[in-house]
């Protein structure tokens, strides 16, 4: 979704609409409030080893795999999203990271399980990124 300008995708509504053939597997997503959607970043070309994230050069430069950049060997993306309603095979969503079109490879219910994490620890750098703001 957008262009890839946007500094913040919270509280924007999209639809995530799957093949017809798929209907019979969302059934029960309504019980849920947040889904995790997994996507191919298919317009996203090449990357790069090292980056500076955002592109910041007043960050240090890491290894991809220790950034959220789409610009990955494997261009795979995973979002958290509010679900809002479903109908059909449309799930209407809020918080959606993804260009239109993207194609979508699975969606996961998010659980307590999957946030029981007591020990996150995140680097200066991205405290830096984020400023005050929850990274």
């Amino acid at each position: 979704m957008g262009d890839g300008k946007v500094d913040s995708w919270r509280g924007i509504e999209s639809e995530v609409v799957l093949k017809e053939e798929f209907e019979p597997l969302l059934d029960g997503v309504e019980d849920f409030s947040h889904m995790v959607v997994i996507g191919w970043l298919h317009e996203v070309e090449g990357y790069a080893p090292r980056v500076h994230p955002r592109g910041k050069k007043d960050l240090p430069e890491v290894g991809v795999f220790a950034t959220r950049t789409p610009h990955r060997p494997n261009p795979i993306g995973v979002t958290v999203v509010k679900l809002l309603s479903r109908d059909g095979t449309t799930l209407k969503v809020s918080d959606l990271d993804f260009y239109n079109g993207t194609p979508v490879l699975d969606i996961k219910p998010l659980t307590p399980k999957y946030l029981d994490i007591t020990d996150l620890r995140i680097p200066e750098w991205m405290r830096t990124l984020y400023g005050d703001k929850d990274p």
